[in-house]
């Protein structure tokens, strides 16, 4: 008997959120991921509250504070990408309203984001931060043309 593969990308939901057309959705991840020069091996979307992921941020980053996003790269070396990226809900709503955006665009932004750090982009500098900044919306904009 042959094992199933498993998928590339699976979302979970630890909080509800209003994701609609998953199926593109997880196609056009792997494709950013490709034109980034990355293979996609194995993706996990974790959607959960702020109190669960300042949880894993206490754990795992030392880091006391909410975030709306944590990305665990969990690939080999000169492997393709395979990877945890857990989102909270409550930030990407939270922040939505303060950027004035709607929840469904703030959100893919954030999915995005994740995704761009597996491909090798960083937000610690000003530089990298603006250099994200622009990969997103350049994505975002394909992605809801």
């Amino acid at each position: 008997m042959h094992k199933q593969p498993q998928p590339k990308i699976q979302f979970h939901f630890l909080e509800s959120t209003n994701l609609t057309n998953r199926t593109l959705l997880k196609k056009f991840i792997e494709k950013l991921c490709n034109q980034e020069g990355r293979r996609l091996e194995h993706l996990n979307y974790i959607f959960c509250s702020d109190d669960y992921l300042l949880h894993i941020n206490q754990q795992h980053l030392q880091h006391d504070f909410y975030t709306d996003i944590i990305t665990f790269d969990l690939s080999e070396p000169k492997g393709g990408i395979h990877g945890e990226i857990y989102v909270s809900i409550d930030r990407v709503r939270d922040n939505a309203g303060n950027l004035n955006e709607p929840i469904y665009r703030e959100l893919h932004r954030v999915i995005f984001h994740g995704a761009l750090h597996l491909c090798g982009y960083n937000d610690k500098t000003q530089k990298e931060e603006l250099t994200m900044r622009r990969k997103e919306d350049q994505y975002l904009q394909a992605y809801f043309q």
